[in-house]
């Protein structure tokens, strides 16, 4: 066997192994992919689609500063830090959250002394997808700081601006194509979020229960009702991955 014959045989192997499993969803969804659009199936895309982009929001006003500091700081360690929910267990994920988040929680005792209870909550959802998106982005943003020059920050520097209006003006426009990727692959990973949702948030119709979670409840009722849900997700993510190959084919042309 020929060395050539040898990746094209890996890398069809790797491809069906990928599409197989895809392509047997959209065959069984079939037609009721849009029947399934009612009741708690709709709840459930609104509330995905409100909370990830809350989400990505947040993740973009934390991680954006932190991202910077990282591409011009030596901070070793707090990126390792920062992406430790990239390795976490999803289960530990969500304990985590309760146990930082929850009532009794080292920061939730206190939230809980003003009125504020985060669990089972639709804040809780968006808590649970910024801390699996948040190392995305950074990571993302990070690189796309990294390879601004510094001497362009230099020069205006020299022309009178200041730090914060230099990060303004120059920087971050410089970085903007990376800071794109990083939001949109921060949104995806925040809509298909499962195991630190179920676990600080619940799995309440109208309330928590988002696009994945469905999927899991009408899993309990009916294979097809499972199916077409996961259809659902399987188009939405195909939209995200077109997405994030446009904006990275514009990163590499800039």
């Amino acid at each position: 066997m020929s060395f050539r014959l040898a990746l094209w045989l890996c890398t069809a192997l790797a491809a069906a192994f990928v599409l197989v499993p895809v392509a047997a969803v959209m065959l069984g969804a079939g037609g009721s992919v849009l029947s399934v659009l009612s009741g708690d199936a709709v709840a459930a895309v609104k509330l995905s689609l409100l909370t990830a982009t809350l989400a990505t929001l947040l993740v973009a006003v934390l991680g954006t500063p932190v991202a910077y500091l990282l591409a011009r700081s030596r901070l070793r360690l707090l990126e390792t830090a920062l992406n430790l929910p990239l390795v976490l267990p999803p289960a530990v994920a969500g304990i985590a959250l309760l146990a930082a988040f929850g009532r009794e929680g080292i920061v939730g005792r206190y939230l809980a002394e003003v009125g504020i209870s985060l669990p089972f909550t639709t804040a809780a959802v968006v808590v649970a997808q910024s801390f699996v998106a948040l190392p995305l982005y950074v990571r993302s943003a990070k690189a796309g700081f990294a390879e601004v020059s510094r001497s362009l920050e230099g020069v205006a520097y020299t022309l009178g601006a200041n730090e914060l209006s230099t990060f303004l003006r120059v920087t971050l426009p410089l970085a903007r194509q990376s800071i794109l990727a990083g939001t949109v692959l921060s949104w995806a990973r925040a809509i298909g979020e499962f195991g630190a949702t179920i676990m600080f948030a619940g799995n309440f119709a109208g309330r928590t229960q988002t696009m994945p979670l469905a999927v899991y409840s009408a899993l309990q009722v009916s294979m097809q009702g499972a199916l077409a849900m996961s259809a659902l997700l399987v188009l939405l993510s195909i939209g995200v991955l077109l997405t994030f190959e446009a904006v990275s084919r514009r990163r590499v042309n800039a």
